[in-house]
């Protein structure tokens, strides 16, 4: 499968880019619900606004999803918080029961799907995954699941757990690049789950068709690579996204970085991966000198705006880039 009428250029593009800092900032002001985090920065470019939904760790230790609105002109200005979830976790025994983690909004029609990976507590190894989806005919401020179990689930050929949907909608088809775990290990008798980017494609974007592809070949045998963000820009199909060890990755040497990546001949499932072009360089501030995780990425005209969580996973909120080109 190819994305058709897109020309595709091989030279890559060299770009940096402008740290606006931790802009949402959960020390300065924050919800009651939120005890802690803003993961997993997920923005949707509405008319004068940006609305960045986001991961925060409730009271009770549970996952749950919210928004800020940034302005669309200064990204750096916040504009309002939500103060409550914009949806529930699941009920006892379902699919997202533990939490909810944003990683995909995008409009279709009158509705905004948000698209999410959603967790169970194992006994075995500490969590289970599935893709979940919720349907906003608010404007993006309020979300019902489109159904109560997942869109996107273990199957017989990826048998751990599937994660991080990033989704697009393009000449009626709709592609979807995930990771899905490849396997576990053992680090000081404690099991760390290992994951890989692949490919799924939908008529609907509601039933997902997959192939078992990898799309982001890992760099060693115990390198995880998740939150893929894909954009179409200069006639090539763009992808950062983040990659750790499976060892001391907790704000640790092995600790989340932002790679790159560019399709080849036009195709999603074929990717060349050089994540020295990522842009995003560990540098000397405090909010992100340890890591960088979870890139979204969106255009905004002429302008790329990166969102992305710093030290700590995001303990402390989400930072915010524009490139510099």
């Amino acid at each position: 499968m190819i994305f058709g009428q897109w020309d595709y250029n091989y030279n890559s593009d060299i770009m940096k880019w402008n740290k606006l800092g931790l802009v949402f900032d959960l020390r300065k002001e924050k919800p009651d619900w939120v005890k802690s985090h803003a993961m997993t920065p997920t923005p949707l470019l509405l008319k004068d606004k940006i609305r960045v939904y986001f991961t925060g760790r409730s009271q009770k230790g549970e996952s749950m999803i919210s928004y800020v609105d940034l302005d669309r002109k200064d990204p750096s200005k916040i504009l309002y918080i939500k103060k409550e979830p914009v949806m529930e976790i699941g009920g006892i025994g379902m699919f997202d029961d533990c939490g909810t983690i944003c990683t995909c909004a995008i409009q279709e029609n009158n509705e905004i799907y948000l698209y999410y990976t959603a967790y169970s507590v194992s006994f075995k190894v500490p969590y289970k995954n599935a893709v979940g989806l919720g349907v906003s005919k608010d404007n993006g401020d309020t979300f019902l699941r489109k159904y109560d179990g997942p869109i996107l689930d273990r199957s017989k050929f990826e048998p751990f757990f599937v994660i991080s949907p990033w989704v697009m909608h393009f000449n009626n088809t709709w592609h979807m690049w995930y990771a899905s775990a490849t396997d576990w290990v053992l680090v000081d008798n404690k099991p760390e789950s290992v994951y890989h980017i692949k490919y799924a494609h939908s008529k609907n974007g509601l039933d997902w068709e997959r192939d078992n592809i990898t799309c982001i070949e890992p760099l060693t045998k115990e390198e995880a690579n998740a939150r893929p963000t894909v954009i179409h820009e200069n006639g090539k199909l763009k992808m950062w996204f983040t990659y750790r060890g499976s060892r001391d990755f907790r704000d640790g040497p092995e600790s989340y970085r932002i790679g790159y990546a560019e399709a080849v001949e036009q195709s999603p499932t074929k990717w060349s991966r050089m994540d020295d072009k990522s842009g995003l360089e560990i540098g000397e501030t405090n909010y992100d000198n340890l890591m960088q995780a979870y890139p979204a990425v969106v255009k905004d005209g002429d302008r790329k705006i990166l969102f992305y969580n710093g030290n700590g996973f995001g303990v402390n909120g989400f930072c915010v880039a524009i490139a510099n080109e």
